[in-house]
């Protein structure tokens, strides 16, 4: 089904492209350095940051969209919620730094609140227009 997206959801998708973007260039071209100050592999930051790079792209996009396939701000919100799960679960396979901490954990809380906003967004009425 297509939807109209409200000007809210429309918002959360490009707030979360922006939030993104700036954390995959960050990750993706600063691995070696957040390494040594955050305690994590550098092979997972870059890749982390490589994937995010395209996914602001793509959410960016669906953000500008006067109409969207509804499966797809599902897929984000989905995606959103699991990547939230993920950054928590890899407290037992790593052991960052307490700045480690304090990243991964504010990134998840981050990424929680874009997929409940996207979910609010996606639920809102479509404003009315004059």
């Amino acid at each position: 089904m297509t939807i109209t997206p409200s000007l809210f959801l429309r918002r959360a998708l490009l707030a979360d492209a922006v939030a993104s973007a700036g954390t995959g260039v960050l990750m993706a071209f600063g691995a070696g350095l957040l390494t040594s100050l955050l305690g994590l592999p550098e092979m997972l930051l870059r890749e982390a940051g490589i994937f995010l790079l395209p996914y602001a792209a793509f959410v960016g996009w669906m953000g500008t969209r006067a109409r969207l396939p509804e499966g797809l701000v599902w897929l984000v919100i989905v995606g959103n919620a699991l990547w939230t799960v993920a950054s928590i679960a890899l407290f037992v396979w790593t052991q960052p730094t307490a700045l480690g901490y304090a990243f991964v954990l504010g990134q998840a809380v981050a990424v929680g609140v874009f997929a409940e906003l996207q979910y609010m967004g996606l639920k809102r009425p479509i404003e009315a227009t004059a």
